[in-house]
């Protein structure tokens, strides 16, 4: 757990004289809240998307390599739109470039795909990006997180989907077999949800296909749990309606080859739990107690 404390507090167990440095590669709107990762151009760099919530727009940074990666980033506007909680890298209509699909709150309560031109010398040109929304999305939820996944095994990449307060649910999104047919997508609703914080994709028994691990961070029902896939049987993972449950990982920490469930609490420790027989033990990890808040691991 040392290497995820260091990780999570720097500064904290650094030692103050030796604070991290920050370096803006944008700065150009307001609230951007939280990124995703991934290599949109195959450069063996992981890339950025992100949504300024704030700011109300999503953008997407190409890696300029260890040498420039202090400075501001090449980067596009992809579309603009209300509220965007979330935005995630993924290629869903297989052309070879990789798209975005932003997750909104707010008022607008809609998914977006901002479909990327297929030209690679395009990419970081603003008006070569679509963007549209999912229409069965529209006032369904307050979305929060979106996790690309090949959930039945046909038509490419689906989308597991998760949202707050009222309406809350967890699910997925069905791709059709033509992806741009965004009146074609189907919600499959999985759960009844409070607050999602965390959609992690893992094999959670061994099957071989893409479970679902999250965190629910309010309600009465509020932890850790995975649906299994295709059962749609929801299985939890420690104290259930207890806690603030925050970001979350799975991670084989302790190399046994079975992934652990690694995740803040909002006013108290950070969780560990590992496999033990049919069940999950627990493990916690102090914060230091110029910490008053968690928030990811």
């Amino acid at each position: 757990m040392r290497l995820i404390l260091w990780l999570l507090l720097p500064a904290a167990l650094m030692g103050g004289e030796h604070p991290w440095a920050r370096h803006a590669i944008d700065s150009s709107s307001r609230g951007a809240d939280g990124v995703r990762l991934a290599d949109v151009n195959g450069d063996g760099l992981l890339d950025i998307a992100t949504g300024w919530e704030e700011g109300g727009r999503v953008r997407a940074y190409l890696n300029p390599g260890a040498g420039k990666a202090k400075q501001p980033w090449p980067s596009v506007t992809v579309g603009e739109v209300g509220s965007p909680e979330d935005a995630v890298f993924v290629d869903l209509d297989g052309d070879g470039a990789w798209d975005v699909v932003s997750s909104t709150e707010g008022k607008q309560r809609t998914l977006f795909v901002h479909w990327a031109p297929p030209e690679p010398g395009r990419y970081l040109d603003p008006d070569a990006w679509r963007t549209e929304a999912i229409p069965a999305s529209v006032e369904l939820g307050m979305w929060m997180f979106v996790t690309p996944a090949d959930i039945d095994g046909r038509n490419g990449p689906d989308l597991f989907a998760g949202s707050k307060n009222e309406q809350a649910k967890i699910g997925w999104w069905e791709a059709p077999e033509d992806a741009r047919e965004l009146n074609a997508w189907i919600w499959h609703p999985l759960y009844d949800a409070g607050w999602i914080m965390s959609l992690i994709e893992h094999d959670m028994d061994g099957d071989g296909d893409p479970d679902l691990v999250a965190t629910d961070r309010k309600g009465p029902n509020s932890g850790i749990l995975w649906i299994e896939n295709p059962s749609r049987r929801v299985h939890r993972i420690g104290t259930v309606g207890e806690e603030e449950l925050m970001f979350m990982k799975m991670a084989d920490l302790d190399g046994d080859g079975e992934s652990e469930a690694v995740a803040a609490t909002l006013s108290g420790p950070i969780v560990r739990y590992r496999r033990e027989g049919d069940g999950w033990r627990r493990y916690e990890v102090a914060r230091p107690p110029e910490v008053t808040r968690g928030k990811a691991v």
